[in-house]
């Protein structure tokens, strides 16, 4: 296996730029039942004008240059390119930390985020908070390009993201991650604890051992897990069919540009803390970049078929064995999963920072950034130097 590390400049070409816009204008939309809103999915009318707009005056030249302001680089792991976003520090003392996306999400989760981590003086902070910033596309996502065999899961992912922090000269980092991201980083807590000053994630997970599983729990506590519970019942159709028959709807979001928009944008407007209106937290150009990146590596397939394996073969190491490094919980009122601390401390033996945030959902680094970076500084002054 060759470790190489080649740079990598994001260059879409012109005719697949233009192909998507004679896509997305021969679209053809579903009715709607008057006044359902969002209630069915997707509203089509909000998707049709994201469409519209995506065709006619959203200008993806301007996002990838914004993109490609990052030093960007592919590496060959376990026989997949894996893509990362390299932003080094100028203070070569800098913290490393590695940072994971999940799904619908990509790199572009994090664009509001790095600059103020690798240049802290010029955004509220101090030399001492910097960090040197590694950032990969999730094999089988974006720019890594689409996995190759099966079983390339989280634990998989774990092990090739500790790889690449070791093949970058990193003897000591922080992993941080939300969604997917997080199941990552829960898993490098435990295959490469000995080369972390510790971890960090915004979706932490737990389990009760206690015969009520309520027991101690406050009222907070069990309303988080009663809704919880509906979101079990009525927002994991999507599960369901990543985990079973991925393929069959890839066929669909891999050849409509206007079905992937619905498909993810449904779960930016469900899962941010938006009140039902998504561009009073992200604008329009911020959703469809994201969506671009999907569709441009023509990765939405392969990226939903981490669901398959995941469902199909679980192999999540932090819970068969406790997660002992030092680890931060950033918790938002509207993340999907909100597990009591309690149960949490039955995987993380070692929670050094849990702090509750007002407002954020699923997307913590896109929704609210700045809390995000203070979180981040507060965190590796705990772990870095302990």
């Amino acid at each position: 296996m060759s470790k190489a590390i080649r740079e990598f400049t994001i260059n879409i070409p012109d005719q697949d730029i233009q192909d998507l816009k004679q896509r997305l204008q021969q679209t053809r939309w579903p009715d709607q039942i008057p006044g359902t809103d969002w209630r069915y999915g997707a509203k089509t009318e909000y998707i049709q004008q994201l469409c519209e707009y995506w065709a006619n005056e959203y200008d993806w030249s301007k996002h990838e240059a914004e993109l490609n302001r990052y030093s960007q680089f592919i590496t060959e792991i376990d026989g997949h390119d894996i893509h990362f976003i390299h932003a080094r520090s100028k203070h070569d003392n800098a913290t490393p930390m590695i940072i994971s996306h999940g799904w619908p999400g990509t790199i572009v989760e994090f664009l509001k985020i790095i600059d103020p981590l690798i240049d802290p003086e010029a955004h509220g902070g101090k030399a001492e908070d910097a960090f040197h910033i590694v950032c990969p596309s999730l094999p089988g996502y974006g720019f890594s390009g689409t996995t190759k065999r099966e079983q390339i899961d989280t634990l998989t992912m774990a092990e090739m993201f500790a790889e690449l922090m070791s093949r970058l000269g990193y003897a000591k980092y922080i992993a941080q991650g939300g969604d997917w991201g997080a199941i990552i980083t829960s898993n490098i807590g435990v295959v490469d604890a000995d080369h972390l000053y510790g971890i960090h994630v915004n979706m932490p997970f737990g389990y009760p051992l206690t015969e009520d599983p309520n027991e101690g729990l406050t009222p907070a506590e069990l309303e988080d897990l009663a809704d919880m519970a509906k979101f079990d019942a009525m927002e994991t159709g999507y599960q369901k069919i990543q985990g079973t028959k991925p393929q069959t709807l890839g066929v669909g979001l891999n050849d409509s540009p206007a079905g992937l928009c619905a498909w993810i944008t449904e779960k930016f407007y469900t899962w941010m803390d938006c009140d039902g209106d998504i561009e009073s937290v992200l604008d329009k150009d911020e959703l469809l970049t994201n969506i671009s990146v999907y569709w441009f590596t023509q990765s939405i397939c392969s990226s939903t078929r981490l669901y398959y394996e995941v469902t199909q073969n679980t192999r999540l190491k932090f819970l068969e064995q406790q997660v002992t490094v030092p680890v931060g919980v950033a918790r938002y009122p509207k993340e999907v999963m909100r597990y009591p601390r309690k149960w949490c401390e039955n995987v993380y033996t070692d929670i050094v920072q849990w702090r509750s945030f007002e407002k954020g959902g699923h997307f913590a680094a896109m929704e609210r950034p700045t809390e995000f970076v203070s979180e981040i500084r507060d965190f590796a002054a705990k772990v870095v130097n302990r």
